[in-house]
């Protein structure tokens, strides 16, 4: 077949527009649509409940309560003692009834430790006890208390005689933890009942929280960096005030180790450094002991006779409790030894049973046959059919 000049032309003229129409087509086709991403859907913890009511028991709040997550919009001056309790958030509000006012201020804590702790850093000793949530004081036209997780500090302009059941009323309005969070602290369980001020009991887990509560100790002595957590409290003893310190350690070892630091500040006296603070200054330097209790230190301190001193510190005593472990996969081999050894002393049982059965028996046997006149074994007796041919 001859191709001419002209077929040729014509040829490229074919492919030129058949080019050009496929380019066409695929410049105009819609865009394939893309495979859709699928969106990460973050799961963010719930938002934590409102501590303060718009309205209670007749007062009412002009303006939302403020909503604060600093430490140190909340108190300036124990900005480091609400942190080492833990501190999350917190709600101030204003509230009026009338012509009078009352302010509120609630501070929610990781746990009710925190709280506790809180309270007793700003409760200060001889303050009367009141009747609301799991712990109360007031100071005049000021009222202080907290439950579960939850600090509230209540000043009013004016007390009235049901000021505290409005207060008791907002305590069973608050947001609870969990139960593993609303345990107050477990050191409070050491200090002995008998001649307790409750009143002045003080809670630390840090430093500033121990400066801060008035501490026996340098907070550098105690070890707090070592996850250590004090209580304080005072005794009223027949012969004066004594002041126990508690001090828990993570270990024994750890416990045993501040002990010994402990102990020869305390005997160092006005040679010691740094120098005592002004409750050790105050002490009877005969009255002051140190001892230990397993993960326990304790100190006591103040005025009483170094016989009640001795008597006091002597009560306190760690008592741990036994829980059982779960046994792990690790021990199935153990279990199946013990479950072989288990089978062959029963077959073992069952044999010698077996052998004590016959001999008794066999025994039976042969008194049996001997009082009937017969050999013992019937081994001796010839039996065998005859056959009376004769007849």
């Amino acid at each position: 077949m001859k191709f001419t000049s002209k077929t040729l032309w014509i040829a490229a003229a074919v492919l030129t527009l058949t080019a050009g129409a496929t380019l066409a087509a695929s410049q105009a086709a819609p865009p394939t649509a893309q495979k859709k991403k699928t969106a990460t859907h973050l799961v963010l913890p719930p938002a934590p409940k409102a501590l303060l009511p718009e309205a209670l028991s007749g007062w009412t709040a002009p303006k939302p309560a403020e909503k604060l997550t600093d430490a140190a919009q909340v108190d300036s001056t124990n900005t480091a003692a609400l942190k080492e309790y833990g501190f999350t958030d917190a709600e101030l509000a204003e509230y009026k009834r009338g012509g009078e006012t009352m302010s509120l201020r609630a501070v929610r804590f990781q746990d009710a430790s925190g709280a506790f702790g809180a309270y007793s850093l700003y409760r200060q000793n001889g303050w009367p006890k009141e009747q609301i949530g799991s712990g109360a004081t007031s100071n005049k036209n000021r009222v202080l208390f907290w439950v579960g997780n939850i600090l509230v500090e209540a000043n009013f302009s004016h007390i009235g005689p049901m000021s505290a059941a409005e207060l008791r009323e907002l305590a069973a309005k608050l947001p609870q933890p969990g139960e593993n969070k609303a345990m107050a602290p477990p050191i409070l369980l050491d200090l002995p009942q008998a001649a307790l001020d409750p009143r002045t009991t003080h809670y630390a887990e840090g430093p500033a929280g121990y400066t801060g509560a008035g501490g026996v100790l340098p907070p550098e002595l105690v070890g707090f960096d070592k996850g250590a957590e004090a209580v304080t409290a005072n005794y009223s003893l027949r012969s004066g005030v004594a002041t126990l310190t508690i001090v828990d350690y993570p270990t024994p070892q750890m416990a045993q180790a501040q002990e010994a630091r402990i102990r020869a500040y305390v005997k160092a006296g006005k040679q010691a450094q740094p120098a005592w603070p002004k409750p050790l200054q105050d002490s009877d330097l005969a009255s002051l002991e140190v001892r230990r209790s397993g993960p326990l230190v304790i100190l006591v301190s103040g005025d009483a006779i170094p016989e009640e001193s001795h008597k006091l510190i002597e009560s306190v005593y760690y008592s741990s409790s036994v829980t059982t472990i779960p046994v792990s996969h690790s021990d199935e081999v153990r279990k199946t030894g013990q479950l072989l050894f288990g089978i062959a002393e029963l077959i073992g049982i069952g044999s010698l049973t077996a052998i004590i059965l016959g001999l008794s028996f066999g025994w039976f046997r042969v008194l049996w046959r001997v009082a009937h006149g017969k050999p013992a074994s019937s081994v001796y007796e010839t039996e065998f059919i005859r056959l009376n041919l004769r007849d």
